[in-house]
């Protein structure tokens, strides 16, 4: 018998073992939406108590939950899993009610934590299927890669090394550990519900930007720094960030998460889901407009280009073409709006000063990452370069582009394997759609695939995986990708196995 068989009518994937664990998607669902519910109970006594009496008391609530959180992100990875993701996507918002605390080092910890939580299950219900694969396997070659960065020659500071690994090599593992966790069809449910819900309150915090002003303490933090200006104040108008550390991730979360209500609309039945998907879509791409990102205005024609190329059939093509007008009207209309303005500039990049000058730049560090194979080590450009070796050549170039940056630092070596992974990934993606047969699972895989594309794209402007919560999330999209696959291998043979037994 298999390791790991499924329950058709819940579409649920268990362990087939010999321990208390066999069944720990159904004993485990209850205890685990206790624990959610007791998180939100606890977040909402957090946060009246730091407004009553200051910060302190709710410091000391955080204290008393560490050592049973610990215990239920190790026991209940589920719980942790949803733990990381919620965190993930209120850290900066978190960071901006002026908590003294390294939250970004809890990120990490809560990271090692299911990884060791991984280990302590594979005793109990051992399955190392999770590294097998191509997908797998190129993430296992980009983390050793990065790994054995800390012995490149070239590079100025082991520091920046250490500082920089948790961003690519440890959020990278991420992948195997919700590969193994991710086991039925109601958690996915609850995943795309709890980020469509995050992103319309990321939405909303904008819209309150745009329209109601920024708060007080959020004032004092743009007029803090003429930098933060000169970054954000644009034509007269401020960049709004909603709940995200800039603009830029922002943005960017706000189209994977109208892509992410286009693939999922595909699957909805009742009318009333579409006009909520819908509405949502429409919401999210508005208020994307009020950071004046014009790196994402391009993602949006990229991911409906490639839902229309993987769907293609009569109605969508007209769709299609109806689309690609309108937009090309709104890219050459004749405009005083600054917003639309700027939209209408990401599409004319010859004659924006940004654009040219990250081209020169992009030219004037070809010779190096030609005669650099590996590149000149990980975290050499950007802060922690500027922080650990503030006299290199690398510590002041801005790549300004996730892919210039692994060019840089990770050489052209580097760059093959990041490519070759990104490449698995999509054809991964793309294959597995052709082939689920379940609506719903084929739903989930599409968006998924359109994130991971639209991602990559934006990968090129900007540096579009390396800030949370698109690191960690971008992780789940490819995890996703498999698992609705497997779980629509395992549902196909159950329902071969049935039909055999009748015949």
């Amino acid at each position: 018998m298999n390791r790991a068989s499924l329950s058709s009518p819940s579409g649920i994937l268990t362990h087939d073992g010999k321990s208390k664990f066999r069944l720990w998607p159904e004993a485990t669902r209850t205890y685990e939406r206790t624990g959610i519910l007791i998180l939100i109970a606890a977040s909402i006594l957090i946060g009246i108590s730091s407004a009553v009496w200051g910060i302190y008391p709710g410091v000391l609530v955080i204290g008393l939950w560490v050592i049973p959180g610990v215990y239920s992100i190790v026991a209940y990875p589920r719980f942790g899993i949803t733990v990381l993701l919620l965190m993930a996507y209120m850290l900066f918002m978190i960071i901006r009610l002026g908590i003294n605390f390294p939250w970004g080092t809890t990120l990490d910890g809560i990271q090692l934590l299911l990884i060791l939580g991984f280990f302590a299950h594979q005793k109990t219900a051992p399955d190392w299927s999770v590294f097998r694969g191509p997908i797998a396997t190129w993430v296992g070659i980009w983390v050793i890669y990065n790994l054995l960065q800390f012995g490149n020659p070239t590079a100025e500071s082991r520091m920046s090394w250490l500082y920089t690994v948790r961003t690519t090599a440890s959020v990278t593992l991420m992948y195997y550990i919700f590969m193994y966790h991710i086991r039925t069809v109601s958690f996915i449910r609850f995943l795309v519900k709890m980020w469509l819900v995050l992103a319309f309150i990321g939405a909303a915090y904008a819209f309150k930007q745009e329209y109601f002003g920024f708060s007080a303490a959020e004032q004092a933090w743009l007029n803090s720094d003429p930098l933060i200006a000169d970054l954000l104040f644009i034509n007269g108008h401020w960049r709004k960030y909603s709940i995200f550390s800039d603009p830029v991730s922002f943005s960017y979360n706000m189209v994977v998460s109208s892509l992410l209500c286009l693939g999922v609309l595909k699957a909805a039945r009742q009318s009333w889901k579409k006009i909520v998907l819908l509405c949502l879509m429409g919401f999210y791409l508005f208020t994307m407009l009020f950071s004046g990102t014009r790196g994402a205005y391009v993602l949006i024609p990229a991911g409906f280009a490639l839902f229309a190329i993987l769907n293609l059939n009569r109605t969508i093509l007209i769709l299609s073409i109806i689309g690609a007008v309108f937009f090309i009207g709104l890219i050459f209309v004749p405009t005083s709006n600054t917003t639309l303005y700027r939209f209408q500039s990401a599409f004319k990049p010859s004659n924006d000063d940004s654009f040219n000058l990250r081209s020169y730049n992009q030219k004037r560090i070809q010779p190096f990452i030609q005669s650099h194979p590996f590149g000149g080590g990980l975290g050499a450009t950007g802060v922690w370069g500027q922080r650990f070796a503030p006299h290199s050549f690398l510590a002041n170039f801005p790549p300004d582009s996730g892919y210039v940056r692994v060019a840089v630092e990770l050489g052209w070596v580097g760059l093959f394997i990041f490519c070759m992974l990104m490449y698995t990934i999509l054809k991964t993606g793309i294959n597995n759609y052709y082939n689920i047969k379940n609506p719903e699972l084929k739903a989930y895989c599409l968006a998924m695939t359109l994130i991971v594309y639209a991602l990559n794209v934006g990968n090129y402007p900007q540096e579009a995986l390396v800030q949370f919560p698109t690191s960690i999330f971008f992780y789940v999209a490819v995890a996703l990708i498999n698992c609705t696959y497997l779980l629509d291998q395992k549902e196909q043979e159950a329902v071969g196995q049935g039909l055999s037994k009748t015949v």
